[in-house]
């Protein structure tokens, strides 16, 4: 071996390692997300859905009003009608595109009024505690004393039918749920070190709550809101099947199965077409809302 000195010798090191690319809260979200086939593919059916609805009257064949009585309870399939025609011989898949307008806004509207609402007053609450916290909550826990159901039968039919009174009644059943979830996620948040060097810091009330202890809680309240969605095109299709939701002629899938019902025996398909509409949307909003909470759920 040669006597070469050590410090003229070559030793080959390894490349400097790369530090890591810290992802974000949304793009680690994201990566779950985008290897969950089945919420994606959930994701893309309610995208179709809500596109059907909003470019409903460029796609409609037909006028969704226009009745044919020579031409009702045609059979799905019908060379002329592909969804046959309801118990007025209107276009059944033209009331179907016109009809998801209407259920997807009272799905997705009275969620989120009530995200904002119930949100808000949860996180004051839960901030506040003391007796600001007993008013607000011992006020949602009447509502709770209800089923959501009788509840919104009984708001709905003290303010009569309409769309507008329709949209209250589900923003006022939804919030109790929504302020609670709030409540709880930011009576644990305000304990948490990071709040307690905001409060020592001197920063304000309303910077700690929007600054720090909001984003914190909107996680969870979001994930909540989502299994909310179907829960209220349920409740608007059942209050429109009772008659206390959209009035006729206006194109709803819950008031289409409830005119609808009394040719069961007909036409049992055509009969089935808007509960069929009810179950995939509310469905496919189920499987989103449980593909967000695990990927959303940064322990996992």
């Amino acid at each position: 071996m040669s006597d070469i000195p050590a410090h003229l010798v070559s030793v080959p090191t390894a490349p400097p390692v790369a530090a890591d690319r810290v992802r974000s809260y949304w793009g680690s979200v994201w990566n779950r997300l985008r290897y969950d086939y089945v919420t994606l593919f959930c994701m893309a059916l309610i995208i179709l859905i809500v596109l059907s609805a909003i470019f409903a009257p460029w796609l409609a064949p037909m006028d969704p009003d226009k009745s044919s009585m020579a031409n009702r309870l045609r059979p799905i399939f019908h060379e002329k009608y592909f969804l046959g025609t309801d118990e007025q011989g209107r276009d059944l898949l033209s009331r179907m595109l016109y009809g998801g307008r209407v259920s997807l806004l009272m799905g997705i509207m009275p969620v989120f009024l009530a995200t904002v609402i119930g949100g808000l007053f949860g996180v004051v609450a839960g901030y506040y505690g003391g007796k600001v916290n007993m008013v607000i909550m011992r006020t949602m826990d009447v509502f709770f004393a209800f089923p959501s159901v009788l509840l919104a039968v009984a708001i709905s039919g003290s303010l009569g039918g309409g769309i507008t009174n329709q949209m209250l009644t589900l923003t006022v059943v939804l919030i109790p749920p929504l302020c609670r979830v709030a409540e709880t996620a930011t009576s644990q948040v305000r304990t948490m070190d990071f709040v307690d060097a905001a409060r020592a810091s001197g920063a304000s009330t309303p910077s700690i709550i929007f600054t720090h202890v909001l984003i914190n809680v909107l996680s969870p309240v979001l994930v909540y809101a989502s299994t909310l969605v179907s829960v209220s095109i349920i409740l608007a299709s059942g209050l429109s099947f009772l008659g206390l939701g959209v009035s006729p002629p206006t194109a709803d899938w819950g008031l289409m199965l409830s005119t609808l019902r009394q040719s069961i025996y007909v036409e049992p398909l055509v009969t089935a077409v808007p509960g069929v509409a009810i179950l995939i949307t509310s469905i496919a909003f189920n499987l989103v809302s449980d593909g967000l909470r695990q990927a959303m759920d940064v322990k996992a």
